[in-house]
């Protein structure tokens, strides 16, 4: 699991500590790109649709959908950057243990889904907040340069030190079962 210090905010962009992709992650992009890279686009938040829902099971965890809306396929790269409530100073670490074996390719109309966990009890500190800020990532692994903002269910979701969100997956029940 990456730990907040290994992600650094660079104004309006987070980036991971080494945001160079190794050759094993390339290797995976290209096997999941086929023939028609050139046609593929990078997922972000104007070809996307964003949602974020409480989940019954299991507790403390939220699943936030990303659709696409776009008329071309795009990459769901990595995990999304989040940035839970407008004060933030770091985005959730990522839940390394949830790394497809291939970056996600998104027809136009399918979904991709991370879960997220709020908070567990070995976290600490701590503190309702209000909104998610999501940020695509792009291949790189920098976030993109648009924000969107989600208002969060019931009014408010309790985060605490040790919340995560996983890489994106296909589907919800890969996203929750972590």
């Amino acid at each position: 699991m990456i730990g907040p210090a290994q992600l650094r905010f660079h104004g309006p962009r987070f980036r991971r500590a080494h945001p160079h992709p190794t050759q094993h992650d390339q290797d995976k992009t290209a096997s999941a790109a086929g023939t028609k890279a050139s046609s593929v686009v990078t997922c972000t938040t104007a070809n996307t649709k964003l949602t974020v829902t409480e989940v019954s099971r299991p507790i403390n965890h939220l699943l936030l959908k990303a659709t696409n809306t776009g008329s071309k396929p795009c990459y769901a790269y990595s995990a999304p950057f989040l940035r839970a409530g407008a004060d933030a100073q770091a985005p959730l670490p990522w839940a390394e243990e949830t790394i497809p074996q291939a970056v996600l390719v998104l027809e136009p109309g399918r979904s991709a889904y991370a879960g997220i966990t709020t908070y567990s009890p070995d976290g600490e500190g701590g503190g309702e907040e209000k909104t998610l800020g999501v940020f695509f990532t792009d291949k790189k692994g920098s976030a993109t340069n648009k924000e969107k903002t989600l208002k969060l269910p019931n009014g408010g979701v309790f985060f605490n030190s040790a919340a995560t969100v996983t890489y994106w997956q296909d589907n919800a029940a890969d996203a929750l079962s972590w």
